[in-house]
């Protein structure tokens, strides 16, 4: 592997990357404002023009910060590589660090200073997008304080659970010989298991407080859904999203016995009863159309091809020196390659998200369907809509944007896949 081949194949990609993105971006601006003055036909009778406006405003001004967002995220992928920051910061720690502490000290620093440097990089675009963007458009709850906590928080947890498992790699990467990828690929997937089960009950609520649902005649309603669907779960819970976010959201959580459904207080605040059960019900089609089982199949198989490519790379010196890195042959470099690789790989895979996309929004559209058989489809088609309304996603993104970046498909479609066309009837 020649290292000048590595370097133009890789610049040659980014350059491929960072173009196509802006001009999908452009693409959405453009044709969210230029529909931007009429409510579509299909929704006339249920948003008004106002609240259309709104939705496409916003859209208009998180793509603008996008198109910042990501001019600079390349500028700092090429820092970071061709023009040598990570060799700068990987020689400077090694040299300082390796000779009076030892590999695993070296290498766990390395990991540690990228991860912060990295951070701070993007911290003027998260609080720009929160005081600023999601301000304007009356989303933010979030205080400077909060945003601080949060911050530190996330540190904190980061480094409790990401420096075990650190280290637990790269002794594996440096004790296990040419097969070290398949047992690293293991020991990723059982603490990503482990973690499905803590992360409930142990780190979310760090963030957020938890209670049980305290609606008895919706508990009552969600119980029985949830025993015609054959779900069971530990328990009910409402999340106190609103202190940060006007945004409305319900997900399940956790794996096997320690799976619990949340609510987010402002979804509560905003549907009928009705609704939050179409809603639920959704989420159930999931777990009955064995969706969140066959995501984690393609994720835990995408890692383990991942890693064995990684194996690969990372003993060809190439890979290294066409990255910008001049590695030290008599030091360890696990750390090196898997910052390398983790930088390189997503403008690659860039190109394949589409049908990523695409899986995602059929999944959309075979949970609305189980939705309808477990409750009124006029419920979950009001329930899109004022969601759809609330986190003002506009009606007529572009379609192209949308099969590159949409997990869920345009409300439009979802509600022409139910029969309702944009029209919900009163339940």
């Amino acid at each position: 592997m020649q290292a000048s081949s590595v370097s133009l194949v890789f610049a040659l990609v980014i350059l491929a990357w960072l173009t196509v993105r802006l001009w999908l971006s452009a693409r959405q601006i453009r044709h969210v404002a230029r529909n931007r003055h009429q409510v579509p036909a299909a929704f006339a009778g249920t948003v008004t023009l106002a609240a259309h406006q709104r939705a496409a405003d916003y859209t208009i001004a998180k793509a603008r910060l996008g198109v910042l967002a990501m001019a600079w995220g390349a500028a700092v992928l090429l820092g970071w590589t061709l023009l040598g920051g990570l060799d700068l910061l990987n020689t400077t720690l090694r040299d300082a660090i390796q000779p009076r502490f030892g590999d695993m000290a070296y290498q766990l620093s390395l990991l540690t200073a990228f991860t912060l440097i990295a951070s701070l990089l993007e911290l003027p675009f998260d609080v720009y997008n929160t005081f600023v963007l999601e301000q304007r458009f009356g989303f933010n709850r979030m205080t400077p304080r909060l945003f601080l906590i949060d911050m530190i928080k996330g540190l904190f947890v980061g480094a409790l659970i990401g420096l075990p498992l650190a280290t637990l790699i790269l002794w594996i990467m440096g004790a296990l010989g040419a097969s070290w990828w398949i047992w690293a690929w293991v020991a990723w997937v059982g603490f990503n298991l482990v973690l499905l089960v803590l992360y409930p009950t142990l780190i979310a609520p760090l963030f957020n407080k938890f209670e049980p649902l305290p609606d008895e005649a919706l508990k009552t309603r969600v119980q029985a859904l949830m025993q015609r669907c054959g779900f069971a779960a530990k328990g009910l819970f409402v999340m106190d999203g609103s202190k940060r976010s006007a945004h409305a959201n319900a997900y399940f959580t956790g794996l096997g016995a320690a799976k619990r459904v949340v609510f987010f207080d402002t979804l509560l605040a905003r549907l009928s009863p009705g609704e939050v059960e179409a809603v639920l019900a959704h989420e159930l089609g999931h777990f009955r159309r064995r969706h969140v089982l066959k995501r984690m199949a393609a994720i835990f198989a995408a890692s383990l091809a991942g890693l064995a490519l990684l194996g690969w790379l990372a003993g060809q010196s190439g890979f290294y020196a066409g990255l910008g890195v001049a590695p030290n042959l008599a030091a360890p470099n696990a750390a090196l390659a898997l910052l390398l690789f983790s930088l390189a790989l997503p403008p690659f895979m860039f190109f394949v998200s589409p049908l990523a996309a695409q899986l995602s929004r059929r999944h959309e559209f075979e949970a609305d369907a189980y939705a309808c058989e477990q409750a009124d489809g006029r419920d979950l088609a009001n329930a899109l809509l004022k969601l759809h309304e609330d986190n003002a996603g506009t009606l007529t993104p572009d379609p192209l944007y949308v099969r590159f970046y949409y997990s869920h498909p345009p409300a439009s479609e979802r509600l022409a896949a139910l029969g309702l066309h944009g029209r919900p009837q009163p339940a």
